[in-house]
């Protein structure tokens, strides 16, 4: 516990904060800059003197149970919250699982990428969003149960094994999609999610059973790869990753070098994709 860090880190983010913000009345009188002491203690449900303590670099080690209270009266962030575990010697406890819910700004990018088939993926492989090239491009993932739009458990107990959307590194896909797997399961070790994904691939996979137990995290990057596609035939994309990192999750480009063949191909098939759809919708 770095006692005077959380001192100075408690009195910046209380200062920080403006009465009304936590529905106090500023007051003509008022010359504290942000909240009092005694308002923090009391929106966190601990008593002035226990506060105080810990502001002046005094108190004892807080429990979990208090800093959750300091985090609703300081409204502190995702990160601040983090920091502030770490300052009182008590490591935030792991996330009860992958994060599902996708930014509205990430959302909107998937929408102004013209020629670019895009999808946004969670930490264990399940698509959270695309655009509509993406979907012309490998499937209508609207039409699919949650379930079925997680790509890992797809290439290993679906019919795809090995050839997921007809695409050209199948093994190679297989693999990063183990790896990836085993490495969520050590950053969400008590999420059911993940650990029945896992039991269900073992029981069902001896692909992943193999893959598993080489205990390999190391994901390399899939800079192309080949779809074979059922109405325009075979396209090669550049692939590119980006981390979300406070999301876990990874938005996928899927671009084709300008003037290729496979740029006209993805092009034809941003309209013929769009047209499938209307026609089924």
């Amino acid at each position: 516990m770095d006692r005077d860090e959380l001192a100075a880190f408690l009195r910046d983010r209380r200062e920080r904060i403006r009465p009304a913000e936590v529905g106090l009345p500023a007051g003509p009188r008022r010359r504290t800059p942000g909240l009092r002491r005694e308002e923090v203690a009391q929106l966190a449900f601990i008593s002035t003197e226990y506060y105080t303590r810990l502001e002046q670099a005094r108190g004892p080690r807080p429990s979990r149970e208090v800093l959750s209270g300091l985090v609703r009266a300081l409204r502190l962030t995702d990160a601040e919250r983090d920091h502030l575990h770490h300052l009182a010697g008590a490591p935030p406890a792991p996330p009860p699982g992958p994060p599902r819910e996708v930014r509205q700004s990430i959302l909107d990018l998937l929408t102004r990428l013209p020629g670019t088939a895009a999808i946004v993926t969670s930490a264990i492989g399940e698509v959270l969003a695309w655009n509509d090239l993406a979907a012309a491009l490998m499937e209508d993932f609207s039409a699919l149960s949650r379930r079925d739009r997680n790509l890992i458990r797809r290439v290993f107990l679906g019919s795809h094994q090995g050839a997921l959307y007809g695409v050209s590194d199948g093994a190679e896909f297989a693999r990063d999609s183990a790896q990836r797997l085993r490495a969520a399961s050590a950053r969400y070790p008590d999420s059911p999610e993940v650990t029945g994904l896992v039991a269900e691939l073992l029981a069902g996979s001896e692909e992943f059973t193999r893959l598993w137990e080489a205990y390999d995290v190391s994901v390399l990057p899939t800079l192309a790869k080949t779809f074979h596609h059922p109405v325009v035939g075979p396209l090669t994309v550049n692939c590119d990753a980006l981390h979300v990192p406070d999301r876990d999750q990874r938005i996928v480009l899927y671009t084709a070098t300008p003037g290729s063949a496979s740029e006209e191909a993805l092009r034809l098939l941003s309209v013929v994709g769009t047209q499938r759809m209307d026609v089924s919708g």
